[in-house]
């Protein structure tokens, strides 16, 4: 197969870089339930949502934007409430506006709102609303993609499908074919104004992060870096500036802020992780804003990457990959080869891999920091020269590397997910 061309990556980009209000995983229910809303007409009476295990585990303890609330209950009922689904990953902006808030909590205590597990659901990432409403019943299924509605049915009658386009790309392979020296390649080739729209996420998630900071959102990581740098504690460096930027993001976040952040491969933390750390090492280093679109471009790509074969979901903490992204793209800024990107990638590769995701939740913070810090150490690392040996999961070919990389999070970890979800639905 031929390599991506240059507006095939272009795409890539344009794809990952979709802003999102809130976690993810309730959003897809949220934005099932609006559509359900959508062909009622109104406000279902009555609203039950079907998820895979993996969206169950992340809706379990998130916190959802302007509401102090966490969990799918309350995100399905907004979605029924205020969601419209062409704001896509920003489905539940206008849960603000009048009585919103009130009247999807009202929904809630009528106990008209049912979440349930779909052990056989045909993907990770799978949510299934059906909204009921007089006489008129109206299913909506979502699959793969946290916008990716591929079934509409309303009393019966299909009103969308598009389940047969969906399996057809999966036996195609789904994309284009890519590769890390591509990626280096095109980001070193590529008309810089043709890919500066990413600088809206670097905005986007700035922003969110100096929120972080000023508020008292979630394990308030950034927050008390920051002040432990004021009292001498820490130093004012390099390191701690990218993991205050990165977890102060993180921290509202989770914690149910509602100012939006510019996605990766489907996830609000994961492109906090993918762009912030860039953002620091580009001021840092004093990069000009060419340097700083071109690791941008660097960072998302190579997440996207390493994704492809791992999925969306998993038991595999999908910060790992995106801090492999920003890594990657520190290490550009930093002066470094090719050579030493694949050194970089390497190391994060043996440092981070295995480490698991429990559901969405405050602590994830904690995993944005583990992140930021391994890709600071990994980069500096492969600058001196340094690198891991090619051990363990670590191969010499560094596409073989990435692809162990998803059979781990995608096979491997398998039982682990299964565990980790049993263990959360039975904790007393």
């Amino acid at each position: 197969m031929c390599q991506a061309t240059e507006q095939q990556i272009i795409e890539i980009l344009k794809m990952e870089a979709i802003p999102a209000l809130g976690c993810t995983e309730p959003v897809a229910c949220a934005l099932a339930c609006a559509r359900c809303k959508e062909e009622l007409g109104g406000v279902p009476e009555q609203i039950d949502v079907f998820v895979s295990g993996n969206i169950y585990k992340n809706g379990m303890g998130v916190g959802i934007p302007g509401t102090g609330m966490v969990g799918l209950p309350i995100a399905a009922a907004l979605g029924a409430v205020c969601g419209k689904t062409e704001y896509g990953l920003e489905v539940l902006k206008e849960v603000s506006v009048g009585n919103n808030l009130a009247a999807a909590k009202s929904l809630l205590e009528q106990g008209a709102v049912g979440i349930h597990l779909k052990a056989d659901a045909p993907d990770k990432l799978y949510a299934e609303a059906v909204c009921r409403k007089g006489n008129d019943t109206v299913k909506t299924v979502i699959v793969h993609g946290h916008t990716n509605i591929v079934l509409v049915e309303k009393n019966g009658n299909v009103l969308c499908d598009k389940r047969d386009s969906l399996a057809a790309g999966k036996e195609e392979g789904g994309r284009v074919e890519l590769s890390l020296a591509r990626i280096w390649e095109f980001i070193h080739d590529v008309d810089v104004a043709k890919i500066d729209f990413l600088l809206q996420g670097a905005e986007m998630n700035n922003a969110i992060s100096a929120e972080g900071v000023r508020g008292e959102y979630g394990l308030q990581i950034g927050r008390t870096l920051t002040e432990n740098i004021k009292r001498g504690v820490l130093a004012d460096d390099f390191l701690n500036r990218a993991l205050i930027r990165a977890t102060a993001a993180s921290d509202a976040r989770m914690d149910g802020c509602e100012k939006p952040v510019m996605t990766n491969s489907g996830s609000g933390n994961q492109g906090i992780t993918v762009y912030l750390p860039v953002v620091v090492a580009s001021e840092q280093f004093g990069s000009s804003r060419e340097q700083l679109i071109r690791a941008l471009a660097l960072s998302n790509l190579v997440a996207a990457h390493i994704h492809y074969y791992m999925g969306h979901l998993s038991a595999l903490c999908g910060v790992m990959v995106a801090a492999t992204g920003s890594a990657s793209a520190i290490t550009y800024l930093m002066g470094g080869d090719y050579a030493q990107m694949v050194n970089t990638i390497k190391t994060m590769t043996s440092n981070l891999t295995g480490m698991m995701c429990d559901g969405a939740k405050q602590g994830c913070a904690l995993k944005v920091y583990s992140g930021t810090s391994a890709a600071v150490q990994a980069s500096l690392l492969s600058m001196a020269g340094i690198k891991t040996r090619n051990d363990g999961i670590v191969e010499e070919d560094i596409e073989k590397t990435v692809r162990n990389i998803g059979k781990i999070g995608s096979v491997g970890m398998e039982q682990t997910d299964r565990t980790i979800l049993d263990i959360m639905c039975h904790k007393n």
